[in-house]
């Protein structure tokens, strides 16, 4: 006799509990009276949720492979765009050959008025080599001649000393903030413009400003190298020349100690990492250290 295979209690109320049949009305509610009424079960819920999802699944499948609607889904082109890049390029491809025709008909023009043969074809443009270690760059005495007129014209030189006045000049109770602490190593020298003091100190030191003021010039110089300089009150410019970064643009409102540059030796004029700094005066340089203590 065969032995019946055992069938686990829970399984079973599932499966009656999938098969149980509900039935559905629908009531109107003035009148309670029954519309529409209908049977269902949880497994036919499921199968027709199923069914409806798997339906929109082939439906979008069917639009984005064979409609124009996929257009619109990111990462989709138009369907006819490689055609339409066909024509294109055919359409190129004969401009460009209408073109060496007028091209060939005006040069064989040409050749007929100058009694010369006529050519089939254009001919292929003449290939010229360059040999480019041959080239040599250099400055000529003009360039140089025409550097140095153009840096005699800066903003901050308002004299070249030949009206240089000796008169002692006196600023009152202004106090100078000292630019830069170090060894003066070239005093001010008027008679041999040198319109400043040359000051040692150590190597990426800040330099800072005289006084408050705004940068009216703010550029490298050829000579001088990286120079900054500043309009303060009073008709009182002062000039800093030789650094080796600058940390503030022309039309930069500056205080009294505040950083402007970094000590350096830019330029062709530079014996070594110093500054050189300039005091003007009503147009007229100064020497600083009658001013400042360095």
């Amino acid at each position: 006799m065969a032995k019946s295979k055992n069938i686990d209690p829970k399984d079973k109320r599932l499966g009656q509990k999938l098969k149980r049949r509900y039935k559905v009305v629908l009531i109107d509610e003035s009148s309670f009276e029954e519309k529409i009424n209908f049977r269902v079960t949880r497994l036919g819920v499921i199968i027709l949720t199923g069914s409806l999802i798997i339906v929109l699944i082939i439906l979008t499948a069917y639009i984005i492979a064979f409609t124009s609607l996929r257009e619109f889904i990111p990462g989709y082109t138009d369907t006819t765009l490689p055609k339409k890049i066909y024509d294109l390029q055919q359409k190129t491809d004969s401009l460009e050959r209408e073109f060496k025709r007028k091209d060939l008909y005006i040069l064989n023009l040409k050749r007929i008025i100058e009694g010369k043969d006529v050519f089939q074809e254009i001919p292929p443009p003449v290939q010229t080599d360059y040999n480019y270690d041959t080239i040599s760059i250099s400055h000529s005495a003009e360039d140089s001649v025409l550097r140095a007129e153009f840096e005699a014209q800066s903003k901050y030189n308002l004299h070249q000393g030949r009206n240089f006045n000796p008169e002692p000049v006196r600023f009152g109770n202004i106090n100078f903030f000292p630019p830069l602490r170090g060894i003066i190593t070239r005093g001010f020298d008027a008679g041999n413009n040198h319109f400043g003091i040359d000051i040692v100190a150590n190597q990426n030191e800040a330099i800072k400003s005289v006084l408050d003021g705004t940068i009216i010039f703010s550029d490298w110089t050829l000579e001088t190298g990286y120079i900054i300089g500043i309009q303060h009150q009073n008709n009182i410019i002062s000039v800093y020349k030789h650094n080796s970064a600058i940390l503030k643009q022309q039309g930069t409102f500056v205080k009294a100690g505040e950083t402007i540059s970094i000590v350096g030796e830019s330029g062709e004029l530079t014996t070594g990492p110093h500054l050189h700094f300039e005091l003007w005066y009503n147009g007229n340089s100064v020497n600083p250290e009658e001013f400042i203590a360095f």
